[in-house]
């Protein structure tokens, strides 16, 4: 059995609407699993995208308690959470979020630029994940010069270049044509099974969750089953 990483404990949290409280997750509990891929589908609204920005030290919680790794997020400060953000979390988006102006090659770099690597450590983190998603040959092309499928596969480059603790994944085939998105899922997929790298993602799509080893359900803020 896997050690558990992601401990969520009675985790409440809500939002503001005027003078009005929206509560968004209540009393949620849920554990993750060292090498686990997660999907968590649910209708707009039921809570997966809140989830996931705490998973990923985006937002703070209102209650409860999240540990990740044994470290209580919800005990950081909002200086502390984003250093801890930068060593542990790797970010995919719906709509990749490159740089135009800069190369696929830059664009995975960018990440590299907070460490203390050297400019040939970080040359070599670059290319070895560029090679990983199959994408050396497109290095010097701009995001312009990519198809939307290349264009998530240097964002998922982009969000691995530092080794992170976690993939946090937010509908990341959701701008994608099928068979891009069965490229990027495949990848994914590779990356959880070869490397052990934990995935956390928000889908809609039934056939994204396929991807997951584990697919859990949000309804209105609770989880609902286990697939």
């Amino acid at each position: 059995m896997s050690a558990t990483l992601i401990e969520i404990r009675n985790l409440d949290k809500s939002y503001r609407r005027g003078s009005q409280r929206v509560p968004v997750l209540e009393n949620l509990t849920l554990d993750v699993a060292e090498g686990e891929f997660l999907a968590l589908m649910g209708p707009s609204g039921s809570g997966k995208s809140t989830l996931l920005n705490l998973i990923a030290g985006i937002d703070q919680a209102d209650a409860g308690a999240l540990r990740i790794g044994g470290v209580d997020l919800t005990a950081l400060s909002e200086g502390e959470l984003a250093a801890w953000r930068a060593a542990h979390i790797g970010f995919v988006f719906q709509f990749y979020n490159l740089i135009p102006v800069l190369s696929a090659f830059e664009n995975v770099e960018l990440p590299l630029l907070l460490t203390t690597l050297s400019r040939r450590q970080r040359r070599e983190h670059v290319a070895t994940v560029l090679r990983l998603v199959g994408l050396t040959e497109r290095a010097e092309h701009f995001p312009g010069e990519l198809s939307g499928g290349q264009q998530q596969r240097v964002a998922v480059a982009r969000a691995m270049v530092t080794d992170p603790t976690i993939l946090v994944a937010d509908e990341p085939t959701g701008d994608l044509d099928r068979e891009s998105a069965a490229e990027v899922l495949g990848l994914m997929e590779r990356l959880n099974r070869e490397f052990g790298k934990t995935i956390v993602m928000v889908t809609h799509d039934p056939k994204a969750a396929e991807q997951a080893r584990t697919v859990r359900h949000l309804e209105k803020g609770l989880l609902t089953d286990v697939l």
